[in-house]
């Protein structure tokens, strides 16, 4: 599809369908956040403030669970006059939802809510509130990011993506397909990728020949290997976007040998969308603080620079049901310095994985999970791997070899792996055909099965 429908599509279809007809202010938000990405930092710093401000006040005035902790804890919204007096208000955690989940809600919004739920990785769905704006500001917020990426509105786009759970009628399945040509896009069923179809996939970019794919990282990779493994070319995008899991270097590498072309990181969850995408530098992510307040802690307060942490996100626009620094129980990185972009907003250096995915060591020691992908990255042949810990004193390594792997490679993986968790957590290898997917179509290379880190954000 030509560049006109693309222009054609972001003036004229989408203004229509989007402001017209759905009555929906995405175009003008996604406006405003054009504009104040390019404030300096401490301009980006006094918005966010800003607009913090605003929403405490209207969590003590609306919200019966934050004026009821706060009033407990002696603390009123104009106490907090700075970003050290909101990082000692309660963090919220996800059974903190789940047992206040009425109590939560704005009184005026009650009854104009909308719901979600995530998928649930820990077993544990998690049900939550959120308003239109908010939600169109999110969608905006999420075009932002993608545009850095070079993945605009109407560009042709091949999703590999999440299939659809159950049995589609045939009146969505025709109101799908049109939705998505007029959004010049197509998907590919992640779910239903073996390794006896990969050529499947591969006929269907070829076929459809996408200027941007936008892929959950997992699926992507292992397409990736099959095209390196078998030497086949395929057509080649402008560029690779990987969403809903962590994009590490070494898939990084892989993936743009095999298209060609540069593949950015994104990091967001469901409880608020995109978080953090990386820029046309590729430096770090940048943080959208002109939308979210996102801090780094451990238990003992904010985390130093360089240090992984615990992801604690405030979205500044959801008045219905607000969640105040919440717990999402990923960890990630903070970036050093400002991008050569000239972006006011700030920098992660890198999305380090699930909380849950983060290995114990029989003396408190936790590990981040991208630990193993940046060590096993150095051992020719692994095509792909999990690590599973069940108990605090082993962990179990699940493989899928290929030509390269080397015996050797054994010796090497468990001097790393003792050397930072010691020698008294055993290692259990298996050598496996395939690495099953979550239910929602991702691979993820570390699990934990203790449930290590349940209580960080405390009682309600």
């Amino acid at each position: 599809m030509s560049g006109w429908y693309e222009t054609a599509f972001q003036h004229v279809l989408y203004p229509a369908y989007e402001t017209g007809l759905r009555r929906r202010s995405t175009l003008s938000w996604l406006s405003e956040y054009r504009s104040s990405q390019w404030l300096p930092p401490e301009g980006v710093v006094a918005l966010q403030w800003a607009r913090l401000k605003r929403l405490l006040a209207h969590c003590e005035r609306e919200v019966p669970f934050y004026r009821r902790r706060w009033r407990e804890l002696g603390i009123t919204a104009e106490d907090i006059q700075c970003p050290d007096d909101f990082a000692k208000l309660p963090l919220l955690s996800k059974d903190d939802i789940r047992n206040h989940f009425d109590e939560l809600q704005a009184e005026s919004w009650r009854d104009r809510l909308l719901f979600k739920a995530t998928g649930g990785s820990t077993g544990e769905p998690l049900r939550f509130g959120y308003t239109r704006e908010s939600n169109d500001r999110r969608t905006a917020v999420m075009w932002r990011g993608y545009e850095w990426a070079g993945s605009r509105m109407g560009r042709r786009t091949m999703y590999l993506w999440a299939g659809a759970i159950g049995e589609s009628g045939r009146m969505r399945r025709l109101k799908d397909r049109l939705y998505n040509a007029a959004f010049a896009r197509r998907t590919l069923n992640s779910f239903q990728m073996t390794e006896a179809n990969m050529a499947e996939y591969a006929d269907a970019i070829d076929r459809y020949r996408p200027e941007i794919i936008v892929a959950y990282v997992g699926p992507l990779v292992r397409l990736a290997q099959w095209l390196v493994d078998v030497g086949r070319s395929i057509h080649q995008p402008r560029a690779i976007v990987g969403a809903a899991e962590a994009l590490h270097e070494f898939q990084r590498e892989l993936l743009e040998k095999a298209f060609g072309c540069p593949a950015f990181n994104t990091y967001g969850c469901r409880e608020v969308m995109l978080i953090a995408a990386e820029c046309e530098q590729r430096c770090g992510l940048h943080v959208n603080a002109d939308h979210l307040a996102v801090e780094l802690v451990d238990r003992n307060g904010a985390v130093p620079r360089g240090r992984p942490g615990d992801v604690v996100v405030t979205d500044l626009f959801n008045y219905g049901m607000p969640l105040i620094r919440y717990v999402n129980g990923d960890m990630a990185t903070e970036g050093d310095g400002a991008c050569s972009c000239g972006r006011g907003l700030p920098l992660l250096s890198r999305v380090d994985g699930r909380v849950l995915d983060a290995i114990i060591s029989p003396d408190g020691h936790l590990l981040p999970g991208i630990f193993f992908p940046h060590m096993l990255k150095e051992v020719r042949g692994i095509e792909r791997f999990q690590v599973v810990q069940r108990r605090l004193d082993q962990l179990d390594i699940s493989i899928v070899r290929g030509k390269d792997f080397e015996e050797e490679a054994l010796p090497f993986i468990r001097h790393e792996v003792h050397r930072v968790l010691g020698a008294s957590v055993a290692l259990n290898f298996q050598f496996v055909d395939d690495i099953a997917l979550t239910r929602s179509g991702k691979l993820r290379v570390t699990v934990s099965e203790l449930h290590h880190r349940e209580g960080l954000a405390g009682p309600a």
